[in-house]
This record gives structure tokens, sequence and C-alpha cells, in this order.
């Protein structure tokens, strides 16, 4: 892959922009780098964002040979219900992972890793989808990661200051599982709670879907559902939330065999479901990672040596990686737990085994730089202009941007208009999910100029909320000096360039792209047994090479 350009500003090194996949790509790809040789074994990652379902083909190299993508449905009933089916998302996991495996020797297919948003499913006893929504529509079995229905049950989860919520950063967010599980209770006891069997984070759900086994991942249970790693569940938790018929059975509703990222789950893959995805039957599943800690496992580790960065020689620890898609989320690791006022975690080995993970997070970025386009009354302009050059909007937009900065920086055109971005709460480091978002310097323009400037404020806005978090991090005893950014906001170089301005600090990108698709074949290729663990043992407060033969091709700096 040929590296396409470079980020430069005064405050940084010069760090390559990764040449952008076409989008979406459907069925085989194109071999990206490691030469003609014929690859022994291949692994599938399966990614379930917040819109779609993406899966590729990697080989042993870390090349991706393959990438499909297919849309999810969404269903808004009313304002802040985010709901999803469960049985759509599995036919659409079916249908990507059939495209990618077109015309491969399947005898090469080795393992297969799931990662997926932190969204609620619900099932009976028999494993049947139940309603979470007054309608009683039981296809719309999921309660979406960024619902906020839950928000007089998580105030009085937060009033109780249980001493689970110190590893949260000291309040919980609606976003979490333990106030939806209470508003189900309070709400649908009749249609869904009283028939309630299980109690999969989505990530789970899939490894169950592929293997028939209901162990949760680590990563899951430790990040949404208040699981110690080092003492298990805290039955006091939830009695005090109202929740104790939860601890029954062993809190089989809500997973007794717990598993770390990329354990390898039961006999592997059962028959049902490879007919259905179209793999070999017993092939390894690996335990899951929410999508955020993929995409983290796929850069943070990152083998930067002999590329004269100035990450190079430095802790694992001083890396902060930011997943920034519909939302972002900022995870920096530590060799002993640091507690951050707002920020989520310690969470001790809920991404790279024996690290304590910090979580920060802006509940919307991708969605909201959406919003603020697409409401705007220019925005029907902009379409067909981008349209008929055949670009995205947002191409379109940072070129309009730098035809209208003339001589000056790009930046200097938001003198005058900000935005606070919080316009679905602050999820760090302030925790308050009733703030409301804000533009003050408006003007009674309405064009095209005045939609790209507010594109570049609002994208001005979220670095900072950043910079926010970076700060509040350091503040606790973080040390933090490069950022490693993934996700789909990372091809926008606007947006790097961006966060690279505002924090002062240098950017890394990998060029591989689709680095959550990367962390889940890592688990894949971890489960399989072709590669001993998810970190390299001991070289890993080094440089964290993470599966370092594996994917060291996928990481090529300048």
């Amino acid at each position: 892959m040929d590296i396409q350009t470079h980020v430069l500003t005064h405050m940084q090194q010069v760090l390559p922009l990764a040449e952008p996949l076409p989008s979406p790509v459907h069925g085989r790809g194109t071999m990206m780098s490691g030469g003609d040789q014929e690859p022994d074994h291949y692994y599938v990652g399966i990614d379930v964002g917040t819109g779609s379902v993406r899966a590729a083909l990697v080989d042993q190299r870390g090349v991706l040979l393959a990438f499909a993508e297919q849309p999810i449905k969404k269903w808004e009933p009313q304002f802040n219900h985010h709901e999803q089916s469960s049985e759509d998302i599995w036919a659409a996991c079916c249908r990507v992972t059939k495209e990618i495996v077109q015309g491969i020797d399947a005898h090469r297919i080795r393992g297969l890793g799931f990662d997926a948003t932190c969204s609620l499913v619900v099932l009976d006893k028999e494993f049947h989808p139940l309603p979470v929504n007054r309608e009683g529509d039981s296809s719309r079995n999921i309660i979406m990661w960024l619902d906020h229905r839950a928000v007089s049950q998580v105030h009085r989860i937060n009033e109780t200051k249980h001493s689970v919520l110190q590893y949260v950063g000291g309040v919980m967010s609606v976003e979490m599982q333990a106030p939806k599980l209470l508003w189900l209770k309070e709400n649908l006891r009749e249609i869904c709670w009283d028939k309630a069997g299980h109690f999969f984070d989505l990530p789970d759900f899939l490894s169950w879907k592929a293997t028939g086994v209901t162990a949760r991942s680590l990563c899951s249970l430790v990040c949404k559902w208040t699981y110690s790693a080092e003492k298990g569940w805290d039955d006091s938790f939830w009695k005090m939330i109202g929740l104790e018929d939860l601890i029954g059975d062993n809190y089989n509703k809500i997973g007794n065999l717990v598993l770390p990222p990329g354990a390898s789950l039961g006999s592997g893959l059962i028959p049902e479901a490879a007919r259905e995805l179209g793999l070999p039957s017993g092939i390894a599943v690996a335990a899951s990672l929410i999508d955020a800690h993929a995409g983290g496992l796929g850069v943070i580790g990152a083998d930067v040596r002999g590329h004269g960065l100035t990450c190079e020689g430095q802790p694992v620890t001083s890396r902060l990686a930011v997943i920034c898609g519909t939302s972002s989320c900022h995870m920096g690791i530590s060799k002993d737990p640091i507690f951050v006022p707002g920020v989520w975690g310690p969470y001790f080995s809920a991404m790279v085994p024996g690290f304590w993970l910090n979580e920060g997070g802006q509940s919307v970025t991708g969605k909201l730089i959406d919003h603020m386009v697409q409401s705007h009354p220019a925005f029907p302009e902009l379409q067909a202009k981008a349209t008929a050059r055949c670009q995205s909007i947002y191409a379109y937009l940072n070129s309009h941007l730098d035809l209208i900065k003339k001589a000056q920086p790009v930046g200097f055109l938001t003198v005058d208009l900000h935005v606070w971005p919080d316009f679905h709460g602050n999820r760090s480091p302030l925790a308050d999910l009733t703030l409301k978002g804000m533009v003050t310097g408006l003007t009674l323009s309405r064009d095209l100029d005045d939609l790209a400037v507010l594109y570049l404020a609002t994208i001005q806005a979220i670095a900072f909320g950043t910079r926010f978090i970076i700060e509040t991090m350091e503040a606790a005893g973080h040390s933090l000096s490069t950022l490693f950014l993934c996700g789909g906001l990372s091809k926008n170089p606007l947006f790097v360039q961006m966060h690279a301005d505002i924090t002062g600090m240098p950017v890394v990108l990998s060029q591989e792209v689709e680095s959550v698709l990367v962390g889940a074949a890592i688990l894949g290729a971890c489960a399989s047994g072709d590669f001993a663990s998810v970190q390299t043992g001991e070289s890993l407060p080094e440089t964290c090479s993470v599966v370092t033969d594996f994917f060291l091709s996928a990481f090529v700096m300048e």
C-alpha cells in the first residue's frame, strides 16, 4: 500500500496518512503487501459497529486480503431509545463472511474472532429473542450502546456510591448494562424481564451463536457489567440496586464462565453456524472483544522500530489509542491501577493481558459531525456538488476549506465560531449525561462556506474534548506522549490534523486502516493456537509487539 500524504504541523513530527480503502468493498480484496508468497493460514475477523457489520480475511502476516460490509437495521421508537435485532445482525455476519471467503481454500482458515458494540441482547430461556420495547416486538431485542432510556435508573445506582463505582471513574454511565437491566425490570417486567434467560453483551452473543458456548469475555463483563477480574461478581452491588434476582443460579443469566479475549471457545465453530457463515466446521472461535477494544488492540501494539518516530523506545504506557467512529474511545494502559475521575476503569486485563486499562470517551463524534452537516440548510447543495465530483461529502468539505482559508491556517476560520460537543451528554471526563451541546458565534449566513466552517468547528470541538480527556488522565498519573488513531474518522485527514494541532501530540496511523478488524483477527489467530497469546510476553513493556510475527507487516510507518 502506498503512503498517500503526511500530517504536518509545527507541533509534531511528520506522520503518514494511510491510503483509505474504497467503501464499501465487497468480495475479494487485493493483496496489500507481503509479496507473492502464498500464505499458509487465514483468519476471519468480524466487526459489528453501530450501523453495519464488516468482515475481513487476514493472513498470518497481517495482510488484509478481503473485506465486505453490510448495513444493519436500527430503530428509534422514541427519543433516546435505540434498538436493534440480534437476528438481523447475525444474518449480516453470515452475508459478509460468505463474501470474503469466496475462492479461498477453506482448509487454510484457522480461526474466527468477533468484536461488537457493547449493546445489550436479551433472550429467553430457550435462546429466543425477547422485546426490549413497549410495543412487544421481539425482533427488536437489543438495547443499543447509545440508548439513554435508563436515566432515572443510573442516577439511583450512582446515589448508592457502591465501591464498584470507583472502577468506572466514580460515576456509572447510562450506556453501561446495569441501568439498562434495571429499566427492563421496572418497565417491561411481564413481556421481557420475567421471561429472560440470558442477557448478553453483543460480542458475547456472537461468540455464543458461533459455538453454543455461553461463556462471557472478560473484556465485556469488566468494562460494562462491574465484574472484577480479580474478585468476580459483587453480590452486594446487585442487591443494593434491586437486581438481586440476577445472583441466582450462580449468575447464570449474565455469565458465570468468564474467559480472557482470544481464548478458544468449546469445540470451535458448530456445524449450523459453519453452514450459515460459509466457514469450515470446527475452526477455532475466540472469546470476543468490544469493538473499541479490538481497535485499541489493533493499534496500541504497533511495532514502530526503524521508522524514526519519537515514540520509538518509549513504553507502551505512553501511547493513547483513540478509536473514533460513531463515538470515540480513548484507551490508555498502565502497569498499576490508576483511578481517573470521570474516566472508566481501571480495568485489569480487559484489553491487553496483565495491564490495567483506562477508557475515556465521547458519546457522539462521527454521529455529531453527521448531525451538524446534514441539518444545515446548505446540505443539499453540498450533496449535489460532492456527487458531481465523485467525492464523499467530507472530502468535498475538506477541499472547500482549503479554498476559503486563503493564506491563513485552516484552523483560524473558526476564530468567531465555537461548538460545545456534548449533544448526547458528556461521557468523559465530566461524566454528566445531562449536558447539552451548544454553538456560539452564529450569523445569518446559510451558504456552503458557513457549512464548511461549522463542520471544521465541530471537528475542533471533538479534538478539544480529546485534549480534555488527556489532561485529566495525566493529572491522575498517566504519562502520555503519542496518539494512535484508528476507526472511520481516522481516514479523514482534517480530523487527524486537528487532533495533532489541538493536543500537541504526534499522531501515528497504521498503514492498515482497518485496525478494528485486525484486532478481531488477532483474536481468531490466538484461539487457533498458531500464536501463543494476544501479546508477546516480556517484549510488551518495551514495544508492545502484539503478536509480532503475525502483524509486523500490518504496521508500516514512514
